[in-house]
């Protein structure tokens, strides 16, 4: 057997075998602790007649999970208490932590203080060594842990208390074993035995040493115990059974090992059964005819871990029914109840699978839970569930706890509490409340019950034990006790007493003339009604209505047990009737219509994950010779349906009032067209309607018009129908670009280095950054995205492909860096390789030669996309260098390298398919262009000097030729002397 790896609800832990050493197993954990998840709010739906607005709270020792069992206890006549268990309780037992405790809670005419009841006031038991041993006493069984106080269950004057994760050791056997144990308390504590089938002799996983006896239990009419074990024979499981009087007999308290004479048990079966947890609930009813309760047990984990439920004789254990689950993983058989719900005196089975789950309107898996009926017959169960009540609340785990009530609204019917432990407000736990019926259980809650305190930091786990059908304080009503571990409360809730009122409405005559004012009486009440001061009835088509409203006084006095009673949730306490006028439809005062309707849509097609918005165009007439009273359009829009209101229209549309009403799965709009709609009368106006609740398992939704009228005769159209195909279509835009757009040669201060060493030894960097974008409306459960680069033309290297980011399920054509060159860790958008900034591009004789595939050797890209919603994106960015001493060998010759990228959604996650799969294709091109600097070509030295040689000559040339023709020579201007001569000064006469 060293092969075999047992399981555990929570994870399956690996077993090794030897000599000497073993590993030891997790101990199935009691079934509230199976995962703690968050939810969004409940479904609020109003009460009957439990008392929830003034429950009774039970409150235990901090930490100690009062309240994870609840039980009533009712030893004789003299009145019922409550008992709750505290599994991580402290007691007085010596060198014991967190033993637990079962609490007693006396119950007058309000609940007392609950005390600790002593089924066990001693420690662990001590396995006496020999007097050579050099160990010394060793424990034989281990109570700290042991979780007294999980299963708590009473008969009469007898009282269960289980501790599953109870171990005990043998002296072959150093490790211990959780076999659990539980204390049966008889004749109101007059005497305590120890209850312990699974500590035998058959020890180990392989045996009933991971049994975890009384991790459920139950008693029978007559009694008789039931305890489930799910660790038995690797987590197999097993049933024990034995009367109160065998246990009794078989019970020597100063022996470990008490085999029980005359106790049923299921025995093990093949590997194939092993990790099935059979016992992890239990219920008894009667299902084989023969008056001997039946045993139910629950396997969550059984048939695939599909789970199934088995009902066992109770007199020979042998298998009578198996009801198996639906889905994988649901743990179908958490919970499992019997009780008959539909009045035929036969037991019903329930059977709850808290960790269902089912898909939402755009295909998401979400966890609810679902409660599974099966109806019995005189002809024996059913095979298939009558009905199936699903939770609201993801992750609400409803379904995680059944119990009967018992007839609580006292209509011949027994109704059933079923608890969510993470539902409700807050994530607090909820509990709902469904009556019975000729049919089974109705399909909506008559009550829901939340906590009333704050919430905490923690989940208040409430409802994760739920106990029903007794009457606590004797008013004739059967009350509910609810525990709420996380808080470490209890909660009782009464059942009020139920006031079944009824009433009537008569007026005579049903129809009147208003011009008739004789009216005789008789034994009526007097009463003054006032009608308005007006000469004459303006109106004297509509009727006259009259509603009669009645209700229970809220201020009235509690009775003698503190309760107000509640009305009947059926009662109807408002009542209608109406008075016709008469009318003026000629001698008869009969009225014909003749009503047609026709109906336009703005689409025919309506696509998964979308709002689907939709507006239907309808035209109304009443083509007949009389009026059409009380006339009304009627449309019954399919569940996926959402009604927004009229359509606003500046052109003739009808401005209608409307009524939005939800029945059954369907939603019913009714518009009132006028009363009457007169002869002759046409009116067109337009509804508007949203489709966001579709579903992949209808291939179309329907809506239904039809008028209505009061008329006697010819009062409806006929039913025009508007079909729209329900389709899958999802679009996807494709976008790319280039960093940089354009790679200029020649790089300036920047040789190619063969071979390259680095990166930047290859040529300048590139970056192509490609978006995919599902722009709906539909999903994509998978597709794929190529891209293909020329990499290489006529065995010259074009590209070098650095790395790949963004997606991760990629494969390649060449490898990444083939030559293993060390990467540059900067952005290629911020490399050293700038072009340069004086330069002009130089002109091209002709265009850029295009190098793309397949013209060129290839890299291709292939990527495995996974789901992509509506408006998610996914990106993928391509590194590469251009290989620039190929480009130098063609200089001045522009090129462009053009990636192409393409992609194709294989699966869409409907089961209808689309018309066609979303494709996209896209060309992202890097342009390699030349530039020609300013003085990149600089003249010689020599001909700057011969030049200026040359200028000097030609000028001296010219001066000289200049000179010969006395161009230099000044000539003096005409009359110069005789200016001169003039400004002498004269000679005197004196002289």
């Amino acid at each position: 057997m060293g092969s075999r790896t047992p399981g555990s609800p929570l994870q399956a832990v690996q077993l090794r075998w030897g000599p000497r050493r073993r590993s030891r197993l997790l101990p199935l954990l009691p079934p509230p602790l199976l995962l703690l998840l968050l939810l969004p709010p409940p479904l609020r739906v109003g009460g009957f007649n439990l008392d929830a607005e003034a429950p009774a709270v039970l409150s235990g020792p901090p930490g100690s999970f009062f309240g994870f069992s609840v039980e009533f206890y009712r030893p004789g006549t003299d009145g019922v208490s409550v008992l709750v268990g505290a599994p991580k309780a402290n007691t007085s037992q010596p060198g014991v932590l967190q033993g637990g405790a079962v609490y007693l809670c006396p119950w007058a005419t309000s609940p007392a203080p609950c005390t600790p009841i002593e089924f066990d006031s001693k420690g662990s038991r001590i396995l006496e060594s020999s007097p050579s041993s050099l160990e010394g006493d060793e424990p034989v069984e281990y109570k700290s842990l042991q979780w007294f106080g999980a299963t708590v269950r009473a008969h009469g004057s007898s009282i269960l208390a289980c501790a599953p994760l109870y171990s005990w050791r043998t002296e072959k056997e150093p490790l211990n074993d959780p076999v659990g144990t539980c204390y049966l308390s008889t004749d109101n504590f007059t005497r305590i035995l120890e209850y312990a089938p699974c500590r035998s002799d058959f020890s180990s996983a392989a045996g009933q040493g991971y049994c975890q006896g009384g991790f459920s239990a139950e008693f029978t009419k007559t009694g008789r115990v039931v305890l489930g074990g799910p660790g038995s024979y690797f987590w197999q499981g097993q049933i024990l059974s034995a009367t109160q009087e065998q246990i009794s007999e078989s019970y020597y308290p100063e022996y470990l090992i008490n085999p029980v004479q005359g106790q049923l048990q299921t025995r093990q079966a093949s590997s194939i059964y092993d990790d099935s947890y059979l016992g992890y609930s239990v219920a008894v009813g009667e299902f084989s005819g023969d008056d001997t309760e039946d045993f139910v047990a629950g396997v969550p984990k059984g048939n695939l871990t599909y789970g199934y439920v088995t009902i066992l004789n109770g007199s020979d254990i042998r298998s009578l029914y198996n009801f198996s689950g639906e889905q994988m993983a649901s743990y179908f058989g958490y919970a499992v109840a019997a009780t008959d719900i539909n009045g035929d005196g036969l037991d019903d089975l329930l059977v709850g699978a808290p960790l269902l789950m089912e898909r939402t309107a755009d295909g998401r898996p979400q966890e609810v839970g679902r409660v599974y009926i099966y109806l019995q017959s005189p002809a024996g169960m059913e095979p298939a569930p009558a009905r199936t009540l699903t939770g609201h609340d993801e992750f609400g785990r409803f379904g995680s706890s059944l119990t009967p009530l018992g007839d609580l609204d006292q209509d011949g019917y027994n109704d059933v509490a079923i608890g969510a432990t993470f539902g409700g407000e807050n994530r607090q736990g909820a509990v709902f409340i469904f009556p019975g019926g000729p049919e089974g259980l109705a399909s909506k809650p008559s009550q829901v019950l939340q906590p009333l305190w704050a919430a905490g930091h923690t989940p208040d786990f409430l409802g994760s034990a739920l106990r029903g059908g007794r009457d606590l304080d004797g008013n004739g009503y059967p009350d509910l006790i609810v525990g709420s571990f996380g808080v470490d409360k209890a909660v009782v809730y009464r059942g009020r007493p139920i006031v079944s009122a009824s009433a009537s409405l008569s007026i005579f005559p049903a129809m009147f003339n208003p011009e008739e004012r004789s009216c005789n009486l008789e034994d009526c009440r007097e009463m003054k009604i006032y009608l308005r001061n007006e000469s004459e009835f303006r109106d004297k088509l509509s009727p006259i209505h009259i509603a009669l409203n009645f209700s229970l006084d809220p201020q009235a006095p509690v009775d003698s047990h503190g309760l107000r009673p509640v009305l009947h949730y059926q009662s109807k306490s408002r009542i209608e009737d109406k008075a016709q006028i008469l009318l003026d439809c000629g001698e008869d005062n009969i009225c014909v219509p003749d009503l047609q309707l026709e109906v336009f849509g703005d689409q025919n097609h309506v696509y998964l994950g979308d709002k689907n918005s939709l507006n239907l165009t309808f035209h109304a007439q009443n083509v007949g010779e009389g009026g059409a009273y009380e006339a009304e359009l009627r449309v019954t829009a399919p569940p996926e349906a959402e009604y927004s209101g009229l359509v606003r229209h500046p052109g003739n549309f009808s401005s209608l009032s409307c009524d939005y009403f939800a029945v059954n799965q369907s939603r019913l709009l009714v518009c009132d067209l006028g009363n009457p709609m007169k002869a002759g009368a046409s009116l067109w106006s337009g509804l508007r309607f949203t489709v966001p609740h579709l579903r992949d398992t209808k291939k179309t939704i329907q809506f239904d018009f039809q008028i209505l009228s009061k008329n006697l005769n010819n009062s409806q159209s006929e039913v025009v129908s508007f079909r729209l195909s329900v389709e899958a279509q999802a679009q996807v835009s494709l976008n790319g670009v280039s960093k940089p757009e354009a790679v200029i040669f020649p790089v300036s201060d920047w040789h190619p280095r063969d071979p390259p060493q680095e990166e930047e030894d290859v040529g300048p960097a590139v970056h192509h950054v490609y978006e995919l974008i599902n722009l709906g409306p539909s999903s994509i459960s998978r597709g794929v995205l190529e891209l293909s680069c020329p990499q290489a033309l006529e065995g010259r290297q074009l590209l070098y492909v650095t790395r790949v980011t963004g997606l991760s399920n990629c494969t390649t054509s060449h490898p990444l860096n083939p030559q293993g060159l060390e990467l540059d860790p900067e952005s290629p958008q911020h490399h050293r390789l700038q072009r340069r900034d004086a330069a002009s591009r130089s002109p091209a004789s002709s265009g850029p030669q295009i190098l793309k595939c397949p013209e060129a050797e290839c890299f291709r890209l292939r990527c495995e996309l996974g789901p992509l919603h509506r408006q998610e994106s996914r990106s993928l960015q391509l590194h590469f260098r251009v290989w620039a001493k190929t480009f130098l060998q063609r200089e001045h010759q522009p090129f462009s390298l053009q990636c192409e990228a393409v992609y194709q959604a294989l699966k869409m996650p409907y089961r209808i398919l689309p018309r066609q799969l979303p494709q996209k294709e896209l060309q992202v091109a890097t342009a390699v262009q030349w530039i020609k600097a300013e003085g990149s070509h600089g003249v010689p030295l020599w001909i700057i000097i011969l030049a200026i040689l040359v200028g000097l000559l030609l000028l001296g040339l010219l001066i000289y030729i200049l000179y010969k023709l006395g161009f230099f020579k000044r000539s003096l201007p005409y009359g110069t002397a005789m200016e001169k001569a003039q400004l002498k000064p004269p000679a005197t006469s004196d002289a």
